[in-house]
């Protein structure tokens, strides 16, 4: 069975920093820069343990939900506004 890798690298200003690669060579995932090496090693073995039970949290089912209620909030008014413009106006009286 093929799997992905993790591919660690030291940087031009020192820092180590790992990629992990999927099976076709890609790059699916950046680590921050670590100040070690063995800092950068831990980070890898945290990501290996953390992965596998890792759960998915989408938060963008509920921020596309929240700017479709705005938008119903904003045109109340605007309806409100309609309805008034349309009402029949009545007849000034003029006292003289």
């Amino acid at each position: 069975m093929a799997t992905g890798k993790f591919v660690l690298d030291k940087g031009r200003t020192g820092k180590f920093r790992f990629n992990l690669l999927s099976t076709n060579g890609r790059i699916i995932a950046t680590s921050e820069s670590y100040e070690t090496k063995a800092a950068a090693l831990k980070g890898i073995a945290s990501v290996q343990k953390m992965a596998a039970d890792a759960r998915l949290i989408d938060n963008t089912v509920a921020a596309a939900a929240a700017p479709k209620k705005a938008a119903k909030k904003a045109a109340a008014p605007k309806k409100a506004a309609a309805k008034k413009a349309a009402a029949p106006k009545k007849a000034a009286i003029r006292r003289t």
